[in-house]
């Protein structure tokens, strides 16, 4: 099973993380974290890197469900997506499949808010 979603748009980096960041509000998420890569692995090793930033995408009523079905849940939240730019003007937008990864964890109340998350994130993909 393939561990994420992915599409590649036409756009410029900063529009693409105007676009993702619409996307996933119309499906109820909110940005808690939003990492640079390039920005940290140029001040942390000063090495030159593509745009790559990971943003932390959460639903909280999902997320709420998913604490109260599974305590130790919180190791795998939130969902990244990842928003990476090895061309100019043509960026990847990638998303955690959450099913994938919660299939470690035996708990079928789990594996219905995953399946929902799941849904809602491919279409995120699908609708950029």
């Amino acid at each position: 099973m393939k561990y994420y979603f992915s599409k590649t748009i036409a756009e410029s980096f900063d529009n693409a993380i105007q676009k993702v960041t619409e996307a996933l509000k119309a499906e109820g998420f909110g940005i808690l974290t939003e990492i640079d890569i390039k920005a940290t692995l140029k001040k942390k090793l000063d090495v030159d890197f593509y745009n790559y930033k990971i943003l932390g995408a959460c639903n909280p009523p999902f997320a709420y469900k998913a604490l109260l079905a599974e305590d130790k849940i919180g190791v795998m939240l939130p969902c990244n997506v990842i928003v990476q730019e090895k061309v100019a003007g043509q960026v990847e937008v990638s998303a955690v499949d959450p099913a994938a990864s919660m299939q470690a964890i035996e708990n079928e109340e789990l594996a219905d808010i995953a399946t929902e998350i799941r849904a809602r994130l491919q279409k995120v993909i699908e609708q950029l």
